[in-house]
């Protein structure tokens, strides 16, 4: 028995501001984006290296206020990389976790909580 990889959907409630989040913000890129007609809701990919995120508008495809766990194993120059965007909302900083990993989080613009992680490393 085996299992693909895993694609969380988060909610999202602009497009501008997820693109300034996730795209200007994060350094993810749009992979693609769908809306059933102009003026309904956007959904849309969005992938930095092998790390992929569905981002929708929709009302029933996800709960605002997720958390998930993203791992890296180049934590230390990813902070630098958002250091340097001096994005006016978020100024994360990396914190030690009691089982030995080293975690950065970030909150996006509509409540979902993403933690950078090197838990891969330890």
């Amino acid at each position: 028995m085996s299992f693909g990889k895993t694609t969380p959907i988060l909610r999202i409630f602009d497009e501008a501001k997820a693109v300034e989040f996730y795209v200007d913000f994060l350094g993810f890129q749009i992979d693609w984006q769908h809306r059933f007609e102009a003026n309904f809701p956007l959904y849309l990919q969005v992938s930095r290296g092998e790390c992929v995120l569905h981002l929708s508008e929709h009302h029933g495809d996800a709960t605002p206020g997720s958390a998930l766990r993203i791992e890296t194993d180049e934590l230390e120059a990813f902070q630098q990389q958002l250091q340097n965007k001096d994005y006016a909302y978020a100024k994360p900083q990396i914190q030690a976790t009691p089982w030995g990993s080293q975690d950065l989080t970030v909150t996006d613009p509509f409540g979902n909580r993403l933690v950078f992680t090197n838990a891969i490393c330890v």
